[in-house]
């Protein structure tokens, strides 16, 4: 019984998640016009980094990883694999559209996700996960379609695949760290991480303009990015992915594109096509597939 429990609140914890994630497009477009999507990305891990230091150290956490075996090597991994997230996603959004670059680099994370677990973890792959995973990749596609604004590039869609992959070997190598040595605590591991990402992402301060950052919106945008996006999501990422599988948790993931959806229709009055509701329904019909008990 306390397995089956430990499963259902890994699912919680990686759909709040997602729900955090899925506030970012939204949350960017009251961004200043002069911040460039690229900077906007590293701004929001070096933020959402020091927000995860300031936790941990808080907590008295900070010392374990200097004074024990910290899995350092696993954690350069992990911080190089969402480093290489941010550039190649926003790069892709650059060439191809967010409507192109989001659902090839959301869409190709949970078969990536499912591959790696499945040949490298000794995952097992269920009947549900294959129904869940179809069902939400339908959802992705249908929306994506919807948007009516469709930009296919073969460099955009490379970049895509790769920032989907970078993902997904985060996802697996922080898991890595939570497991090694009987376990880490999120909060520490997520602060290690990150910071080691933030201070890959640093020079790209020096190439971008930071003057958007003085003002008022540009300040939100970057303190709403910081702390809900990244400190609270992937510290509730990384506690649920403590209790379900890789494949499982990059599917549940997508809703996050759910989200983001939702809210571009009720914040921002954006149109809700036939094509766009069917997509709604079918991430839910998906994520509900997966999240029930078995």
């Amino acid at each position: 019984m306390q397995q089956p429990r430990k499963q259902l609140n890994g699912t919680a914890y990686i759909i709040a998640a997602a729900i955090l994630w899925g506030t970012s497009g939204t949350t960017q477009a009251f961004a200043p016009p002069s911040a460039h999507p690229l900077l906007i990305g590293t701004v929001r891990i070096i933020s959402g980094a020091l927000v995860l230091l300031v936790m941990a150290m808080g907590k008295g956490k900070m010392k374990r990883p200097f004074t024990q075996n910290w899995p350092w090597q696993k954690t350069i991994r992990a911080a190089v694999s969402i480093s290489a997230y941010q550039l190649l996603f926003f790069n892709s959004v650059l060439i191809s559209g967010v409507a192109v670059g989001t659902m090839v680099t959301i869409g190709s994370s949970p078969i990536i996700g499912g591959l790696i677990g499945y040949f490298i973890r000794n995952d097992k792959l269920s009947r549900r996960w294959y129904a869940a995973t179809t069902l939400t990749l339908l959802g992705v596609l249908m929306l994506a379609l919807s948007s009516g604004n469709l930009r296919v590039n073969g460099l955009g869609i490379l970049l895509a695949l790769g920032a989907g992959a970078a993902y997904t070997f985060y996802a697996s190598f922080s898991i890595d760290v939570l497991h090694d040595n009987g376990g880490r605590e999120s909060e520490t591991a997520v602060a290690i991480i990150f910071s080691t990402g933030a201070i890959l992402l640093t020079p790209l301060l020096f190439i971008y303009d930071l003057s958007w950052l003085t003002e008022p919106r540009g300040m939100f945008v970057a303190a709403h990015l910081g702390i809900l996006t990244v400190a609270a999501a992937f510290t509730l990422f990384a506690h649920g992915l403590r209790h379900t599988s890789l494949a499982n948790g990059m599917t549940l993931a997508l809703a996050e594109p759910l989200t983001a959806s939702l809210l571009g229709i009720f914040l921002l009055g954006e149109h809700l096509t036939p094509i766009a509701f069917t997509g709604i329904g079918l991430l839910f019909a998906g994520l509900a597939l997966l999240a029930t008990k078995k």
